[in-house]
């Protein structure tokens, strides 16, 4: 349908006169960004420099959000930590996550230290829940329990006591 006067499109006027929201800022996009998970630093640095953000624009969004208390990496770290440990990931797996993001070894060591686990625990619940009961003579299930053990990030000692090879 073509309005009278117009250059015979079908675009009606309500479209044409339609705003364009304006680009959201940079601290915008980051706090849209945490607003739905903790995110580390380097993590929203990557993210607004992947939306066409400059560097130094990303860093500056962060240390307000950061200064506001919005971003903070101890917080993301114990986050990470916490959601790892209840999908079944070991200390090995969840430190080297934690080093992708750009946090020290002192912030992975306190994070991890900050949640009071017990990783034979956690080990033996995941072999319990992927495997049942492995008797200690069937060495093929043992085998694959300790395979995704080690897989998933737990020591010798974890995977012994976990696959009862004490």
């Amino acid at each position: 349908m073509t309005e009278p006067g117009g250059d015979g499109g079908d675009v009606s006027s309500s479209a044409r006169t339609r705003r364009r929201r304006p680009e959201p800022s940079p601290t915008q996009r980051a706090l849209g960004l945490l607003t739905r998970r903790e995110h580390s630093r380097k993590e929203l640095t990557r993210k607004l420099t992947g939306r066409g953000v400059e560097h130094a624009d990303a860093q500056a969004a962060i240390d307000t959000l950061a200064a506001a208390g919005w971003q903070d990496d101890r917080r993301f770290a114990e986050s990470l930590v916490r959601s790892r440990v209840a999908s079944g990931y070991g200390p090995g797996w969840i430190r080297a996550e934690l080093g992708t993001h750009g946090l020290g070894a002192d912030s992975v060591a306190s994070a991890l230290a900050a949640l009071d686990v017990d990783w034979n625990e956690v080990a033996v619940d995941l072999v319990q829940r992927r495997f049942g009961d492995v008797d200690p003579g069937d060495v093929a299930r043992r085998r694959k329990a300790a395979d995704l053990l080690l897989r998933r990030g737990f020591g010798m000692a974890h995977v012994r006591i976990a696959t009862g090879g004490e």
